[in-house]
């Protein structure tokens, strides 16, 4: 009986907790982090953030990625193809630069070879940088910008660029793809897209 009183009385796991979907950076908050980051000359953190805007990655994958999925011999590639761990479906991407510059500093001062994680973790039980330490990389990152924790988190980095491309082309069929989603209904959900979106394109055409 005690243990059913007990169950009954038990909190919610999300009690006082936000949750849904975390916001997407704002342009200008993506600039002041690189400008931050360039001046204070934290290459590993800068390489690391252009990826996860440019790549549009669960965090899982962006932390797993090798040297040799960004680079054809010492040439940063344009463009990427990477399986992802939660849909066992391949992704592509593309690689700015702004991103190959940073990659290639990073990578140098580093000294990584192909077959080395493109982010080796500082921990001696990880081989790589784990989802947790990037998730508090990026509450510095929020932190450093002024902005609520709350309302941010790895899922802003991959949803920054394509919420970006969605607000300018209205393509949903290329978000699909740039997200390596199945479904069509699974991009619309992620998105966030709302009514007002939707009455906004409907006022647009006219019959």
């Amino acid at each position: 009986m005690g243990s059913v009183a007990n169950t009954a009385r038990r909190d919610p796991w999300n009690k006082g907790k936000i949750v849904g979907q975390k916001a997407p950076f704002k342009l200008k908050d993506i600039w002041a982090l690189r400008v931050r980051l360039q001046m204070e000359h934290r290459v590993r953190e800068l390489a690391l953030f252009n990826l996860g805007i440019d790549s549009k990655l669960r965090g899982c994958d962006l932390v797993a990625l090798k040297v040799r999925d960004v680079c054809h011999g010492d040439q940063l590639a344009t463009r990427a193809i990477v399986m992802q761990h939660k849909t066992q479906r391949p992704v592509q991407f593309e690689i700015t630069p702004a991103t190959r510059e940073a990659l290639q500093a990073w990578i140098k001062q580093a000294e990584l070879k192909p077959e080395d994680f493109l982010f080796p973790s500082r921990l001696h039980d990880s081989p790589h940088l784990g989802t947790r330490q990037y998730a508090r990389i990026l509450r510095h990152w929020v932190d450093e910008l002024g902005l609520d924790r709350a309302e941010y988190g790895t899922h802003s980095m991959r949803r920054t660029k394509a919420t970006l491309i969605y607000r300018r082309t209205k393509n949903l069929r290329a978000v699909q793809l740039l997200l390596g989603h199945s479904k069509l209904e699974s991009t619309v959900r992620y998105l966030g897209i709302e009514v007002d979106d939707a009455l906004e394109i409907s006022e647009q055409t006219e019959i």
